[in-house]
């Protein structure tokens, strides 16, 4: 959604390296650029004002004109500057001191609070929780089946006494499922309301009567991050109207113009809570300002994506590996070992999302977008063509054998020996990380192994001095040579006396250059 934005504000930043100092000049053209790629990135324009105006302000004050490096100092502004118009610090929910917390989800119909119950639902299961789905969207067609098989699939309880499809009273099955909540045992409810294609009268009544029967704890604005600036008009109907806590941004995920994410929390003063970036129900999580920030400038996001390997990686299977691919220079690591590493990878999503979470990577973005996801299930179904035996000694899989496993998996012979290689080159890498010898073909770096001593600095043997192939200029060079050797036994080196004349002595100047 923010690849517009990025790719400009990368191109604003290139234009000022390499310069010692900005001068006015510099900081009002790079403010320009920026403006104009937040405008086209469909950022409101009060929003806009402000933001441009901190920069500039900051911009001309110390921390740039004495900064060693004036380009860094820059980006490091509009990065502090983009954490603050996206909230500040992480919004985190606050839960009723008895439970259960109840959470009501409010916003225009189509912005996905249906699926969005589900994710946090499963988000708080994966807490610890146990949360309950209240289906108080008695108007939408079908809307009270489709919560019931969000919550079969997020593995959450649901409570829907009514049928919908406009029969039944939302404020009665919101205030019965706080009773049934407490009789069940469930810590959370989350109370899915009804919505509207634009805000109307009846809508806001509903939304009002609902909350008044609840007492939420918290009230999340479930908008749509792809309908652009109405977005922000429609949070600051809600505000006014209804009231609410935070905003949940839903299909962070699409190709449109990503600014009204950039303007709700500025404009409403209220936090971004949460991020639905795909379809899955495991795509959700807690909204961070400093981490979209810095995914925004092409910084990555390495605390996000660590955290994702945390959950999917176990620790004991972790050091497991790491204890394989240390012994007998990681000839214990097999194919079977690969395959789980890359499977375990596959789980933690989409393999270019999980690219673009670092840094720099927004430079290969077309590969990136490129890369076929389906991979994965073409190395496996070749790995799993193969015997116990080949999967654990690669070394004996010789052409016969290749073409078994070809024609077992469906793929080309090509593509088993290039697996194989790959096998090989991969663990000959993590092998040589395991055991501390710094990345391959890198120069050792301190503290990270491969330093001096572990490589012998090959020293290239020099060629003997080549005679010429012309007679004269070669009896002239060799009679050039028997003059300096004879001059050498007469004279010693560099023509000074022979080492035998014991009456040599340096000369003062020299003596005390010696000590």
């Amino acid at each position: 959604m923010f690849d517009t934005l990025s790719d400009r504000l990368a191109a604003t930043f290139k234009n000022l390296r390499g310069k010692g100092r900005l001068s006015e000049a510099d900081i009002d053209a790079t403010a320009r650029e920026i403006r104009i790629a937040l405008l086209e990135a469909d950022v409101a324009l009060p929003v806009v004002r402000s933001f441009i105006a901190k920069v500039k302000e900051r911009a001309r004050g110390a921390e740039v004109s004495q900064a060693l490096n004036p380009a860094q100092q820059m980006i490091k502004i509009v990065n502090e500057e983009l954490v603050s118009i996206l909230g500040g610090e992480t919004r985190r929910l606050r839960f009723a001191k008895n439970p259960p917390t109840v959470i009501m989800l409010a916003g225009l119909q189509g912005a996905g609070k249906t699926t969005l119950a589900g994710k946090l639902g499963l988000w708080l299961k994966g807490q610890g929780h146990s949360p309950l789905l209240v289906a108080c969207d008695l108007q939408r067609p079908n809307a009270v089946n489709q919560l019931s098989v969000v919550a079969d699939r997020a593995g959450v309880a649901v409570y829907a006494p009514e049928p919908g499809n406009g029969v039944g009273d939302p404020v009665k099955v919101a205030k019965d499922s706080i009773e049934f909540a407490t009789s069940k045992v469930h810590d959370i409810v989350i109370v899915d309301t009804a919505g509207r294609l634009g805000i109307d009268e009846e809508l806001m009544r509903q939304a009002a009567d609902i909350r008044d029967a609840v007492s939420p704890d918290e009230i999340l604005f479930v908008v749509d991050a792809m309908i652009g600036q109405d977005a922000v008009n429609t949070a600051e109907a809600f505000r006014d109207g209804v009231g609410f806590d935070g905003v949940v941004l839903s299909k962070l995920d699409g190709d449109a113009r990503g600014g009204a994410a950039l303007s709700i929390a500025h404009v409403t003063g209220k936090q971004i809570m949460f991020a639905s970036n795909g379809e899955k129900l495991e795509d959700f999580d807690a909204f961070h300002p400093d981490r979209m920030a810095s995914r925004i400038l092409d910084m990555g996001d390495l605390l996000t994506l660590i955290e994702q390997a945390e959950k999917t990686f176990s620790q004991e299977e972790a050091a497991k590996m790491a204890s394989k691919l240390a012994s007998s220079k990681g000839k214990d690591f097999t194919l079977d070992d690969f395959l789980a590493q890359m499977e375990q990878v596959r789980k933690m999503g989409s393999i270019s999302k999980l690219l673009g979470m670092l840094p720099g990577m927004g430079q290969i973005k077309e590969q990136i977008n490129n890369i076929d996801e389906r991979d994965v299930d073409r190395m496996a179904a070749i790995i799993k063509s193969m015997t116990p035996k080949e999967r654990a000694e690669p070394t004996i899989i010789n052409g016969s054998r290749r073409a078994r496993i070809a024609k077992g998996s469906g793929a080309e012979v090509s593509a088993v020996k290039g697996l194989i290689e790959r096998f090989f080159e991969a663990r000959k890498m993590m092998s040589k990380m395991a055991q501390g010898g710094g990345m391959p073909g890198m120069p050792g770096m301190p503290g990270m192994g491969g330093g001096p001593g572990r490589q012998k600095k090959q020293v290239k043997q020099a060629k003997g001095k080549r005679k010429s192939g012309n007679p004269m200029k070669r009896k002239a060079e060799e009679q050039a040579a028997a003059a300096r050797r004879e001059q050498a036994a007469q004279g010693g080196a560099l023509g000074l006396p022979a080492q035998e004349d014991k009456n040599f002595e340096l000369p003062d100047e020299f003596k005390k250059f010696m000590g």
